[in-house]
């Protein structure tokens, strides 16, 4: 068959309750968010249109998990269970592609489009020629922050993005679904298990039971809801601060917290080279913490963050570090901790404390206590509610520590805060003005 002979989609037809949306992305649609129970084939659909969008017009197009090591299970190896082919050989034909290179996951078409798949995890560090149309994977489960940062570029280049996820709480996954609804320009449905004929009535009540067996009651029927009936409202399983974090909503502690002149702003950290550094500004008011921004960003240098502290309007108290940032690094000889106190800041550093699930649950006591700045701590705010153990599924329990992905950073940042809180590092003092030193900027806070 020569590729003259090929119809695009491959083989393939959306199923009904998949035919509004294959309609509108056919019709020219450039935005569309599907939350959809499991099984409903919300990668298939996205695949096989990639792959006649792709044939249309020359471009890069990217489909991207949440983290890059995910990739090639889910996706580029993954065997349709019906046909027992690989799903990229039925929606990317042979006949049509002009080179497939599977290290990097990439096939390149006899037209010149490029499809790849990729981790959302280093949205910030992709290089090569921008993309034209985006898929974002388990949206839910991705870093928010990558949505952002690629906007831009679809917006310059006329692209289209999609979203496909099954709910994991009342994280960004749920913020962003208001507001695709409630906008003229996204394509936005929620499709449960009732709304389509995916499951028998027997089969979801042996799902059910399988996943309390595996999880627990509490854990599995969240789970459940989760997966098969959308629910944004079931916790997040294993998550370290739901409640805490879904308590301080309800309380309107998730709020407008203004910046209070004249009293200091301390800045607490976890500090990362190979992850991303993140930064939550404190000011405690009466015995209020109130955190009043975030800021969360990978690649800097003590000089380039010092930079930035000093590019913001406060009058900054102290610099909080974890236990280890009076240590000597390798690349400087100076520990992170001196290269701060050089450029003009006052630095504190924690006491080591006995064990990480002390710390968690320390901060776990420190939440209620917390006002949160809706907008400005927005990213630092899905990062407490995303936070979670890790699932063994070869022992069927939640592992003993944190699984690391893009939510721990900001995590982590926060319980640097929630210590400093109780080792009374974070207390109003006396802010005067001193010039940075050592930068060549021009400076405006010091703390006594």
């Amino acid at each position: 068959m020569t590729m003259s002979e090929i119809i695009l989609p491959n083989n393939w037809e959306p199923r009904v309750y998949q035919t509004p949306l294959w309609q509108h992305l056919e019709n020219g649609g450039r935005r569309a968010y599907e939350v959809a129970h499991r099984r409903w084939g919300k990668d298939d659909v996205c695949l096989h249109y990639t792959a006649t969008a792709a044939m249309q017009r020359v471009g890069n197009y990217w489909h991207m998990l949440p983290q890059a090591n995910q990739a090639k299970k889910a996706v580029w190896n993954a065997i349709n269970s019906h046909t027992g082919k690989r799903r990229i050989d039925e929606a990317f034909p042979l006949s049509i592609r002009k080179r497939t290179n599977n290290n990097e996951m990439l096939i390149e078409f006899v037209n010149g489009s490029i499809w790849q798949v990729l981790g959302s995890d280093n949205y910030d560090s992709l290089v090569g020629s921008p993309p034209v149309g985006v898929v974002f994977s388990e949206w839910a489960l991705a870093n928010p922050a990558a949505w952002p940062y690629i906007q831009p570029i679809l917006e310059e280049n006329g692209g289209w993005a999609f979203f496909i996820t099954t709910p994991r709480g009342r994280n960004h996954a749920k913020s962003f679904y208001e507001m695709a609804e409630a906008s003229d320009e996204w394509y936005c449905e929620k499709q449960t298990v009732a709304d389509t004929n995916v499951f028998t009535a027997e089969q979801l009540k042996r799902i059910e039971q399988e996943l309390i067996a595996g999880y627990g009651i509490d854990e599995g029927k969240a789970k459940f809801q989760q997966e098969y009936y959308c629910s944004f409202d079931a916790a997040l399983p294993g998550a370290y601060y739901g409640t805490e974090m879904v308590n301080a909503e309800a309380q309107g502690r998730i709020c407008s917290v203004p910046y209070v002149q004249g009293e200091p702003v301390y800045v607490t950290f976890d500090l990362g080279w190979g992850d991303s550094t993140s930064m939550w500004f404190w000011q405690i008011i009466g015995r209020e913490p109130r955190v009043i921004d975030y800021h969360e960003s990978s690649g800097g240098s003590i000089p380039a963050y010092a930079q930035f502290l000093n590019q913001k309007p406060y009058l900054y108290g102290k610099l909080i570090l974890p236990h280890d940032g009076e240590h000597g690094r390798l690349s400087t000889g100076m520990s992170y901790a001196k290269q701060f106190r050089d450029l003009g800041f006052t630095v504190a550093t924690l006491s080591r404390a006995a064990s990480l699930d002390i710390e968690i649950k320390l901060t776990r006591q420190f939440i209620p206590m917390v006002w949160f700045d809706k907008e400005k701590a927005k990213q630092g705010l899905e990062c407490l509610r995303s936070y979670h153990r890790e699932w063994d599924n070869k022992n069927k329990c939640f592992k003993q520590h944190p699984k690391h992905d893009w939510a721990s950073n900001g995590a982590d940042g926060f319980r640097t805060g929630a210590i400093a809180h109780k080792e009374g590092l974070m207390k109003p003092t006396t802010v005067t003005k001193k010039p940075m030193m050592g930068s060549g900027q021009k400076g405006n806070w010091m703390s006594n």
